[in-house]
């Protein structure tokens, strides 16, 4: 008996294609957004507070927490792309490998493991 191994997502549902390149188009959009400093909002916890954006920390006031941030712009970032994704004739949706749905995190994590060294200073 032999078995294939279908390697594409022409053979998903585009409920699948939809879920298949948002998980990759989220992880690079998150590294994008922790580089460049592309928050959707900022958090201030000290003070309750929100600012659209990038806001920097106010004196007196605790730290500034963009991380909710990022996840926002990387969750509307990559739906907009999976929606459209998710559009495409199975044609052109077939040619997109499955791997990439483990590989781009894999080969993301040192990038953003290298962004978030500041916090680890001794």
């Amino acid at each position: 008996m032999t078995t294939t191994t279908d390697t594409t997502i022409s053979t998903l549902s585009p409920w699948g294609t939809f879920t298949l390149v948002f998980g990759i188009c989220f992880a690079i959009l998150y590294v994008v957004c922790d580089m460049a400093a592309l928050p959707l909002f900022t958090y201030h916890p000290g003070t309750d507070r929100i600012d659209l954006g990038y806001a920097p920390a106010r004196r007196d006031e605790g730290p500034a927490m963009y991380w909710y941030g990022w996840l926002a712009s990387s969750s509307l970032g990559a739906a907009i792309l999976s929606g459209l994704a998710s559009l495409l004739p199975d044609k052109i949706r077939g040619k997109i490998p499955l791997a990439l749905a483990w590989v781009v995190p894999i080969v993301l994590l040192p990038v953003l493991v290298y962004s978030l060294m500041f916090y680890w200073r001794w």
